[in-house]
């Protein structure tokens, strides 16, 4: 069986950035937690950190990717491209099946355990299994409303919850 987890959404709106994330946990066909914690913010709440995938997995890059943004004086850039040759080119991290998205005020990236480093050219990401559901809305509501960020994600990700079977709407946000 697996386990299925997670919408994370990140939109970067009128010189705001919200990150929001579902709280559901599925295991096969059960909803074993509905309340999980996906998003975080670190380095002195200047960094957003949203995670999908195995829970330990994503809790493990998390950490590495902490200690990155640590070694590099917050420098999200540095750190990303550091967690992601780090992440490919070690045998433990290679296993791992987790996606990330982090995000500073200037900066959102998308990090996979591929090599990928993606800056979205539109300022919204989403990942996990609702993720281009939440996506697809987020574009069209940055499009045809005056909605703030965090609005944008909240609507964005309950519109995810209603469409996809493993994402509810338990939703968390963080800003910037």
């Amino acid at each position: 069986m697996k386990f299925r987890s997670t919408t994370i959404l990140c939109v970067r709106h009128q010189n705001k950035v919200a990150m929001g994330g579902d709280g559901q946990v599925t295991f096969g066909d059960t909803v074993l937690k509905v309340g999980a914690r996906k998003i975080r913010k670190i380095f002195n709440d200047s960094v957003l950190v949203g995670f999908a995938g195995a829970s330990a997995d994503a809790l493990t890059l998390f950490e590495k990717f902490e200690a990155k943004l640590d070694q590099f004086n917050g420098n999200l850039s540095r750190a990303s491209v550091e967690l992601a040759k780090d992440w490919r080119t070690d045998r433990f991290l290679r296993r791992l099946e987790a996606q990330l998205v982090v995000a500073d005020i200037k900066l959102t990236f998308l990090l996979s355990g591929t090599g990928d480093i993606v800056e979205p050219d539109d300022n919204i990401v989403a990942l996990g299994s609702g993720g281009p559901y939440a996506l697809a809305a987020a574009r069209a509501l940055v499009k045809h409303s005056q909605m703030t960020a965090e609005e944008i994600v909240n609507e964005a990700l309950n519109i995810a919850g209603s469409i996809c079977i493993y994402t509810n709407t338990n939703i968390k946000i963080e800003n910037l």
